[in-house]
């Protein structure tokens, strides 16, 4: 293969420069990658570029020579029918550009050390023109809710936009134990990765640590059970790892059913959700973000079961889940 040059279209525009080679060329590796761009093989407009530089449309791409993809490597196998079926039960919304999927409890989003199912290798089965959906974000496993899929990787790339640049509101449920005080009001705590013997962790950084990252979580409460348990309205207004579940404990209201951030050596804590399924109470509730193609996308999706038989248990009302809508 010769060196060719690409123009950037239009649907890829603001797709990284590793992303738009892995979709080119998927036979390519991370590594390979990077090391094209180090020795200047890979060029943008002329000029070196990192694997991390965001395209523009209209751009032109150098392509160096490659190796050949192995002729081994063997055929994709045809999405499982029964997968889409189960699949198309879990949409909220979609359309032209975006797929919303209701992402059950217990379902991690990604592959890693000992995961087999996960839904980035399911949602090959609603591939549309072999183009799979693609994650616009993350939820963790035992966070049920709202997730986003674009349908190219255009569309990702702008959706990606709007979550790094905060035009998105991402509203989410929680049942904590305890009563927050005051009941409404702005967490402002920088978090920071750390490991213990339990493993990795998030935790409250101290605000000088080089290595904090600014964390702002606004909450309410909707509904409490004297001092016992309390319905919140969670709103984060960035997006670090276990967020929502560390700004919880920081109140000294931990999310019921939290295995890693929770309390439950403390007997005070365990008297208040004795009785609750011991599932984490935690659910991305609705979106609001632009629409890729103009106007508004609202979506909502209903809590999973375990949250709602809790609410139930305590007289909450849960109010009727809004239809997701597309608006201008």
């Amino acid at each position: 293969m010769s060196v060719a040059l690409r123009t950037v279209t239009d649907d890829e525009a603001d797709i990284r420069l590793d992303r738009w080679f892995r979709r080119h060329f998927p036979h390519l590796t991370q590594g390979a990658i990077e090391k094209m761009c180090r020795t200047g093989q890979i060029r943008v407009d002329g000029r070196r570029a990192e694997a991390s530089t965001r395209l523009l449309a209209g751009q032109t791409v150098r392509v160096p020579p490659l190796p050949q993809p192995s002729s081994a490597r063997p055929t994709p196998a045809a999405p499982d029918p029964r997968v889409r079926a189960e699949l198309e039960k879990l949409i909220l919304y979609q359309d032209e550009q975006v797929i919303a999927l209701n992402k059950p409890f217990g379902l991690p989003v990604q592959g890693g050390p000992g995961i087999v199912v996960h839904l980035d290798a399911l949602v090959e089965a609603l591939a549309r023109d072999g183009q799979k959906p693609l994650l616009v974000h993350r939820l963790d496993k035992d966070t049920a809710g709202v997730l986003l899929l674009a349908r190219t990787p255009g569309i990702a790339a702008r959706l990606a936009a709007s979550f790094r640049g905060r035009d998105v509101k991402k509203t989410y449920w929680a049942l904590v134990a305890g009563r927050p005080n005051p009941p409404e009001g702005r967490i402002d705590a920088p978090l920071v990765r750390a490991s213990d013997g339990r493993g990795a962790r998030t935790a409250i950084a101290n605000r000088d640590d080089p290595e904090a990252a600014s964390a702002l979580t606004d909450y309410r409460t909707l509904e409490h059970a004297a001092r016992k348990l309390s319905w919140l309205e969670l709103n984060p207004l960035t997006g670090r790892t276990h967020q929502l579940r560390v700004h919880c404990a920081a109140l000294a209201t931990p999310i019921v059913g939290d295995p890693k951030y929770g309390a439950p050596r403390d007997e005070i804590w365990a008297a208040r959700v004795e009785g609750f399924a011991q599932k984490l109470h935690l659910h991305a509730h609705q979106l609001l973000l632009p629409h890729p193609a103009g106007g508004w996308l609202e979506i909502s999706a209903p809590p999973p079961e375990h949250m709602r038989e809790s609410f139930v248990r305590l007289g909450f009302t849960v109010p009727p889940t809004p239809a997701s809508r597309r608006f201008w």
